[in-house]
């Protein structure tokens, strides 16, 4: 990651032109949330919660708090804590098992990063929840949603592995632990290829017991990657570290243009948020494991196509085509996904510098 070094400053700049978009073109006083879209006049695009993609903009803003030491990212926090809050009718959980795991994920890095009490406190209190989703159905996982115990998917069990994990490198609580290891080996012995590493979807949402193989998508990717690499930091055992390079690489060829290598255009709306998911943890990967240098380049690769060709005319606003500046309304969730990336870089950079 030699050439990263130098160019720390560079990815950093473009990481805070992204977020001051995402700040000016998106931001609603009003609610004390994200609009969905820009533009968005008065507010009428805000009809659907997007609860899922409003935990991303929390971890968006923690990436921003984290690479700029700038109080103006834990104002953000703070109030788009208390507008989640209202918005939500006062409470945390929702229905979706999913969506609730990226809540937590979100602010258990927000108390990392700022020490509010608060911020532990909604993240643990999600986890218990959460936990309530596992069950004997399909051999075990976790359910996607409260009204469908029998249906398992990735989403709903890879990101629950991740923050098991990292509940337990910071809490240091055995049964965190437990969890995460017993949810990664129902994943990887129910949703994963044993022979390519590719990730599929879910399974049983008919009812009849099949494995949705043939929806490839960027973001089960990334979260079997991620909670591989969370595992290997605690475990330091190889076949973790193993199986993520081999679904980093798997994800690649299967899911990259062979040209130009940009990650594919997955559509509007929850799909605008799949890459940036692939990419957060395709860096961590680079981040754990030394001889990653494809994954850094690979990143490194998407930025600089994103930031030279697929930035908006108006600004740092990003379309779910990284090779095309969008046209007309832009969504939070592809703006979401191009702040992810070009915050990996700039962590990826500052790490190159060290």
């Amino acid at each position: 990651m030699k050439h990263l070094k130098l160019e720390a400053g560079l990815w950093e700049e473009r990481a805070e032109e992204a977020q001051e978009a995402l700040d000016h073109f998106f931001w609603n006083e009003t609610i004390g949330m994200y609009n969905i879209e820009t533009p968005c006049p008065d507010g009428e695009c805000n009809i659907v919660f997007h609860y899922w993609w409003m935990a991303h903009a929390v971890d968006v803003l923690v990436d921003g708090l984290l690479r700029a030491k700038n109080g103006r990212y834990e104002a953000r926090l703070a109030s788009l804590y208390d507008g989640l809050l209202r918005r939500n009718g006062g409470v945390w959980p929702n229905e979706l098992y999913d969506d609730m795991e990226w809540m937590a994920l979100a602010w258990l890095r927000a108390y990392q990063a700022t020490g509010e009490t608060r911020y532990k406190e909604t993240a643990l209190l999600l986890w218990q929840d959460i936990k309530t989703g596992w069950n004997n159905h399909m051999e075990g996982g976790i359910a996607w949603q409260k009204s469908q115990l029998d249906y398992k998917n990735t989403p709903a069990n890879a990101p629950a592995a991740i923050l098991a994990a990292r509940l337990y490198q910071s809490f240091a609580e055995p049964q965190d632990l437990e969890w995460a290891e017993n949810i990664f080996n129902w994943q990887k012995r129910h949703l994963v290829d044993p022979e390519t590493g590719f990730v599929w979807d879910g399974m049983n949402r008919e009812g009849d017991g099949s494995i949705d193989k043939d929806w490839k998508y960027t973001y089960n990717q990334g979260v079997y990657i991620g909670a591989a690499i969370e595992l290997y930091r605690i475990k330091g055992q190889a076949v973790y570290l193993e199986a993520a390079r081999q679904t980093f690489a798997t994800a690649v060829r299967e899911l990259a243009d062979p040209q130009s290598g940009v990650l594919p255009e997955e559509g509007n709306g929850d799909g605008g948020l799949f890459k940036g998911i692939l990419v957060r943890y395709a860096a961590e990967l680079a981040k754990a494991d030394p001889d990653a240098s494809e994954a850094a380049a690979f990143l490194r690769q998407n930025a600089e196509l994103l930031w030279e060709r697929g930035k908006g005319a108006e600004g740092a606003l990003f379309g779910t085509d990284w090779s095309h500046p969008p046209s007309g309304i832009v969504q939070l969730s592809s703006q979401l996904s191009g702040i992810k990336l070009l915050e990996r870089m700039a962590g990826l950079s500052r790490m190159a510098g060290k």
